[in-house]
């Protein structure tokens, strides 16, 4: 979940942060298991990635799509990402890759030359999508949606406003995020959290198979059946780890018809709220899902909203329950009855460009409210952002897939906008709540809310189930073609 949703689902349209992600079982829901995974098996030897710089003309000229230098027309426009504070960062190259075989191409003409990065909607917090010195393979133009029956066939590069559009028109849906540029790719790789999380599951949940390009070249499909050991690291153990995965297939559920809902609550009253909404949340039926944002600032703002799927009556009443126990009346109630795509749209908010800081932390049990809440007194335009869990994501076991927070109450993103100016300030602001929130009960973070400066960010991420995905990684990507700041190699 990203921070316009937050603010959207809280009835307020001010921009924000970026995006992050998100059915009930079918034959691709992972099966709970508490024995020990099979270990990984070595492929075949895999060759040394020659050396030396890439032959740039011969790549352009292989290339359906284009290529763009550092002198092409076009070039500075190209190689942005989502988050303007990486604007300085500067490619040696970008392709754009039209087809399944221009990635093959781009990853045999410069694997184990120059950095490789998959770029859809270039959304990474760390601007790993505009890797500095490196090679930016846009997958951007494949963005089919194609709805086969109950399920669906995307490419990597589909926007999540595309997805809706196109999962809505054939009557299905797929839990996903918010922010309606981030790429479908990078989101379900990474889990895919979202705002229908507790009643369907996460995004990756939902994945029957992906077509990846490895290390070297080769086009495979991941699935139960075919290569399982890279489609499980696949499902949750992050973006740009194992190779560059060009489609997915889907299975989706029929879309419902939801009711969403903000609540403005009273200055001073963040502590009590939030206390009793850790209670409240672990209590409610999947259905419903809520998060919680603290606005930073004397005095912190709390805001909850979310979705349910149903109808007003019934979310009314578990609404109410809330703020009876909270001790709190809300300053303003907002409850709308939208069908899927409707409602989609409602959580969207702004698809402008952002600049930004940020990072993440995990609830498993109930933090110290009055702790959490002291983290964003005096800090002015700062977002925690509560995102709650459970429900049908805790169903699978925690090693039945590569996302690791199967038991977690809820995800914790820390949003502060930022300038090349004051980045080094913001930084250290955030994190220092970081710091605080793990102090105060929560630990852990969510590899879709990347972060280079989270401490011990490989268990952190991926908890026990890290050793298994750098097996996976050595098999698929022997010599660290995929290689980045917090690559599973790194």
């Amino acid at each position: 979940m990203d921070r316009r949703a937050f603010l959207r689902v809280a009835g307020v349209s001010a921009a924000g942060a970026v995006a992050a992600a998100c059915g009930p079982g079918g034959p691709s829901a992972p099966v709970a298991s508490t024995a020990p995974p099979p270990p990984v098996t070595s492929g075949p030897p895999a060759s040394r990635p020659p050396s030396g710089p890439p032959n740039w003309d011969d790549l352009r000229t292989k290339l359906t799509g284009g290529l763009l230098r550092p002198a092409s027309d076009g070039y500075s426009a190209a190689k942005r990402g989502f988050n303007s504070l990486f604007d300085g960062n500067n490619p040696v190259a970008v392709a754009t890759a039209a087809t399944v075989q221009d990635v093959q191409t781009c990853v045999q003409a410069a694997a184990g030359r120059v950095t490789l990065a998959a770029r859809s909607g270039g959304h990474s917090y760390a601007g790993y999508s505009v890797p500095e010195g490196g090679l930016v393979i846009d997958v951007s133009a494949l963005n089919k949606v194609e709805v086969r029956g109950s399920q669906a066939v995307i490419g990597a590069g589909a926007k999540l406003h595309d997805v809706y559009a196109g999962l809505a028109g054939a009557g299905r849906a797929l839990p996903a995020g918010s922010c309606p540029t981030v790429g479908i790719a990078g989101l379900t790789l990474g889990g895919g959290i979202g705002v229908l999380a507790r009643k369907y599951g996460l995004t990756c949940d939902h994945l029957v198979s992906a077509q990846v390009v490895t290390a070297d070249g080769r086009v495979v499909t991941a699935s139960a059946n075919s290569e399982p050991d890279l489609f499980w690291a696949l499902r949750g153990g992050g973006g740009g780890n194992f190779g560059i995965v060009t489609e997915f297939t889907f299975d989706t559920d029929p879309a419902p018809d939801l009711t969403v809902f903000s609540l403005h609550f009273p200055a001073g009253s963040a502590a009590d709220v939030l206390a009793a909404w850790q209670q409240w949340i672990a209590a409610m039926p999947p259905e419903l899902w809520a998060n919680l944002v603290l606005s930073g600032g004397s005095p912190v703002q709390c805001r909850v909203g979310g979705c349910y799927v149903g109808g007003a009556a019934g979310l009314n009443t578990l609404l109410n329950n809330l703020t009876t126990n909270a001790g709190a009346r809300p300053a303003q109630r907002v409850v709308r009855s939208l069908d899927y795509l409707g409602a989609m749209k409602y959580f969207e908010g702004s698809s402008a460009r952002q600049s930004f800081v940020a990072s993440s932390r995990i609830i498993t049990t109930p933090v110290d409210a009055a702790k959490v809440v002291a983290l964003a007194d005096g800090r002015a335009g700062m977002d925690l952002l509560i995102d709650g869990l459970g429900g049908k994501v805790a169903e699978p076991a925690k090693d039945a897939t590569a996302f690791w927070h199967r038991d977690a109450l809820a995800s914790v993103q820390i949003y502060a906008p930022a300038t090349t100016k004051n980045r080094t300030q913001v930084t250290q602001s955030v994190d220092d709540v970081v710091t605080g929130l793990a102090a105060a009960g929560a630990g852990g973070g969510y590899v879709n809310y990347i972060d280079p400066d989270l401490p011990d960010w490989k268990t952190a991420y991926y908890g026990d189930n890290a050793k298994r995905l750098a097996d996976v990684a050595k098999k698929y990507d022997p010599f660290n073609v995929f290689r980045f700041g917090q690559g599973i190699q790194s």
